[in-house]
């Protein structure tokens, strides 16, 4: 087992894990994923209504049966994009398990995560999310998870950004990696909003 941050045991594998994420409304950037497994059942869901609900920078995570497994939330106001992780439901008087912090280095711009508690530890998130091909590397860096454009097995042709496939080392928690999957999304979103700020 690689070890890590355990947001719930229950998704931890013993063996490779390839999940399928699917965006679930075109209409508004960031509003929601459906997570299945191979056998098309459903492992996790992420909700949000209409656009006014970014703002208050909270997504939660949610197992199959509509349990809040994580939730995140963008930290404000902060000089890079930062986002923490909580454990459970809400962000109100809990101490955040992990955060994100997204730098650019002229041309370059990485990801990296940071593990509360003992022992803490440090993820790197590299390639990029925009085009569904991104590793994220543990500090040896040995890949503990990777985000991949879907490819449709019957045709062999590349599905839209909009579905992708998360597959998951083992040892490694696919809350934990959803989370992150989450924060991506988010900053990606971020990217494609015209902001007037520098």
């Amino acid at each position: 087992m690689n070890g890590g941050l355990v947001v719930n045991e229950g998704f931890i594998y013993e063996e490779e894990k390839l999940l399928t994420v699917l965006k679930t409304s075109l209409f508004f950037a960031n509003d929601g994923f459906t997570v299945y497994d191979c056998k098309g059942e459903l492992v996790f869901r992420v909700e949000s209504y209409g656009p006014d609900s970014r703002d208050q920078g909270e997504i939660a995570l949610m197992d199959a049966h509509g349990r809040c497994l994580l939730t995140v939330r963008r930290k404000r106001p902060s000089l890079h994009q930062r986002w923490e992780g909580y454990s459970g439901e809400g962000t109100d008087g809990n101490k955040p398990i992990f955060s994100v912090r997204r730098s650019s280095i002229i041309g370059r711009c990485s990801v990296t995560v940071e593990v509360y508690g003992s022992p803490g530890a440090e993820y790197q998130i590299e390639g990029s999310f925009a085009n569904r091909s991104c590793t994220i590397f543990n500090a040896a860096k040995e890949s503990m998870a990777e985000i991949r454009r879907k490819v449709d097995a019957s045709t062999n042709v590349v599905l839209g950004k909009d579905v992708f496939s998360l597959c998951l080392k083992p040892g490694f928690d696919g809350a934990f990696a959803m989370g992150l999957v989450l924060i991506l999304d988010q900053i990606t979103g971020d990217d494609a909003v015209p902001t007037t700020e520098d």
